[in-house]
């Protein structure tokens, strides 16, 4: 039998109406984006979000900063409405990244941005606006731009305001300053990646924080496979890993390889099976990577499965040592977080 002809079971037949309703896997549509593959307009998006929608996965997430994502995903949805009317999934997407050195967060910026995303992915709101790689930019430009956000949400285009980013401290710092010193409340979403994948969990440490603290009603964790570090093969040449890191993770590849198992397998089982607090992004850029994600989803929920990939985590984190946990650089100084 074929993966074509195996029956998978959806990961949920719910139909989510707010982001506390997100399903576990949230469609990351940045990989429609000349970053990962030379054509990403030959990917065939309309099957993977089609395929991805069928088996549960009703929440996408982009960018206006993903190049051509938002279009590929958008005239995907056009395509798809007659059997997937818009109140059937959620759209994420994040604004204020222009380019990969270039960031504007005003308040004439965002608006635009927003607005330039609506027609992209065919749509009148956005379930979720990021301003997106906060870590970049000083903290007063951040302000404004969460501050345009939420006057966005006000008049309707936007239905919940978050920050996105990797520095876990910025972004707790940013989140509950906006809570203490805008007039809107608090952020309603956060998304941070690499924080929580088999080889740095901090995210973990932070979540209760996010939300008692900075009053944030959802924490996204996004790539399980730290933006391709945990794989077979070298991690995209982008990737910021220390050398150290990524001669650790090599050794723990060649590690589960000897016991018949793919590092990147593991490492998203390990993402299922031990983030408990709400959904996780994940890049699925091809039909049969949405359906072995769900498979693996139910793979990893059962006891035989779960206790030989203990075994495995086990080894694995012993041969990551040192590197467990650790982090590499991302944006910019800002003093006043020590002020």
């Amino acid at each position: 039998m074929t993966q074509s002809e195996v029956i998978i079971k959806p990961i949920t037949t719910n139909i989510p109406k707010s982001i506390e309703d997100l399903p576990d896997i949230v469609l990351g549509a940045g990989v429609f984006n000349y970053q990962y593959t030379d054509d990403p307009h030959g990917l065939s998006a309309e099957n993977v979000l089609r395929k991805a929608f069928d088996l549960g996965i009703r929440a996408l997430d982009t960018s206006a900063y993903y190049g051509p994502s938002e279009e590929i995903v958008g005239k995907a949805l056009k395509s798809m409405a007659s059997e997937y009317p818009r109140d059937t999934y959620l759209i994420c997407t994040k604004a204020g990244r222009v380019a990969e050195n270039n960031f504007d967060y005003s308040a004439a910026s965002i608006r635009s941005s927003v607005l330039r995303s609506l027609e992209r992915l065919n749509t009148t709101y956005l379930d979720v606006l990021y301003i997106h790689d906060v870590e970049f930019v000083e903290t007063k430009q951040c302000l404004e731009a969460i501050d345009e956000a939420f006057a966005l949400k006000k008049a309707g285009y936007i239905k919940n305001v978050g920050i996105s980013g990797y520095p876990l401290d910025f972004l707790l710092y940013l989140a509950t300053l906006a809570k203490n010193t805008l007039s809107h409340g608090s952020l309603d979403i956060i998304l941070s990646y690499s924080n929580f994948c088999m080889q740095n969990t901090l995210l973990e440490d932070y979540v209760t924080k996010f939300k008692t603290e900075a009053g944030v009603r959802v924490v996204l964790n996004a790539s399980p496979l730290s933006m391709s570090l945990l794989r077979a093969v070298p991690p995209h040449p982008f990737h910021p890993a220390s050398l150290e890191l990524r001669k650790a993770v090599s050794e723990a590849s060649v590690y589960t390889s000897q016991h018949g198992v793919d590092i990147s397998d593991l490492a998203v089982r390990f993402v299922y099976t031990h983030w408990t607090h709400g959904p996780t992004v994940f890049g699925l850029q091809t039909v049969r990577e949405v359906e072995t994600a769900v498979q693996q989803y139910w793979q990893a929920k059962t006891a035989a499965q779960s206790k030989e990939d203990e075994v495995l985590l086990k080894g694995v984190r012993e041969i990551l040592g040192s590197t467990l946990n650790q982090t590499w650089p991302s944006g910019i100084e800002h003093p006043d977080m020590t002020a």
